[in-house]
């Protein structure tokens, strides 16, 4: 997959110097669920009706943390992760737009030309039916319909996917984000169409694991990352070698040792491993959940959990192996 992170000075071209065309699709695509998946799905058979090249269209930073800091939602992942499962679903080429304060006054008409037109002599353009963009979200399906008529492409509007499970709603980025802060990592999976992943560097902890016999690997993950619910789960640790671990996976501000924690920890106890894995690059992927975090009376009683916390890790995750 080509990416190109400098749209307004690069524009794909073939042997004779023609810009190639493409159908694409625009979007946050945080996540990259299984409703963007079939965006993107719509979008190849409609390059393969054409003849053309594959694309996405994408932005970086998140665009509310350009306009609203205060309220942008927590992402499901990071732009490398965003990117390899962008190639994952065979899309030929990524554009990664810098979406800066000055670009968020550019209007709908001026980001077609600029964008679609400019760099990727669109052809076809497919994004959800409720799709807004360009200033004041002022941009939807019919702004694009009516440029397309003027500037050479057509447009389609692919309805959202249908409800996976009676508790949650259609599949979107922030039904997911809701099943996470409830603990409910199966239905975010069924959402994402693979298990909820939390990427961070392992760090040195306090080592309380260790001094206890219970030693884990403690996950720095980026600030304004989506974490799950506190809790204990069953997952998977994967290394960068891509060999995972049967785990049990503490998310939490860990009440039996401290009352006033800020932030949630992410410490992962690798069953059946002896080794050094501080400086690794990590990947946390979370498969149930186990039991909710609680305090302990005391050590004796805390050790007494995990043994049954890590004997459940191990039972679930030999019937996902």
């Amino acid at each position: 997959m080509e990416i190109i992170r400098d749209p307004d000075n690069y524009r794909p071209v073939d042997g004779t110097g023609a810009g190639v065309a493409h159908a694409l699709t625009i979007g946050v695509y945080d996540g990259v669920h299984l409703g963007h998946q079939a965006v993107i799905r719509s979008t190849q058979r409609q390059a393969a009706v054409l003849g053309v090249e594959m694309a996405v269209v994408t932005f970086e930073p998140h665009p509310a943390r350009v306009l609203r800091p205060e309220s942008a939602p927590l992402l499901l992942i990071d732009l490398e992760q965003k990117l390899e499962l962008l190639e994952r679903q065979g899309v030929d080429r990524t554009v990664v737009v810098p979406f800066t304060a000055e670009r968020s006054h550019e209007t709908a008409d001026e980001f077609i030309e600029r964008i679609l037109v400019g760099c990727l002599n669109a052809r076809a353009v497919i994004v959800g039916r409720d799709f807004h963009f360009g200033a004041n979200r002022a941009g939807n399906v019919d702004t694009l319909r009516a440029a397309g008529a003027r500037l050479g492409f057509v447009t389609e509007g692919v309805e959202l996917l249908p409800r996976p499970d009676a508790r949650i709603e259609s599949v979107s980025s922030t039904a997911i984000r809701r099943a996470l802060a409830g603990g409910e990592v199966t239905i975010a999976a069924r959402m994402l169409g693979r298990h909820h992943e939390i990427r961070g560097p392992v760090v040195t902890g306090d080592q309380r694991g260790r001094t206890i016999g219970f030693p884990t690997a403690n996950v720095a993950v980026p600030k304004g990352m989506a974490l799950p619910a506190d809790a204990v789960y069953a997952g998977w640790y994967v290394g960068p070698d891509g060999h995972r671990w049967p785990a049990a996976v503490n998310v939490g501000k860990r009440p039996t040792f401290y009352r006033d924690q800020e932030h949630s920890l992410v410490e992962a106890h690798l069953v059946g491993f002896d080794g050094d894995l501080y400086g690794q690059s990590a990947r946390v992927q979370l498969v149930d959940l186990i039991r909710s975090e609680q305090r302990f009376a005391g050590i004796e009683a805390l050790k007494e959990q995990l043994e049954r916390d890590i004997q459940s890790a191990t039972e679930i995750l030999d019937r996902h192996r």
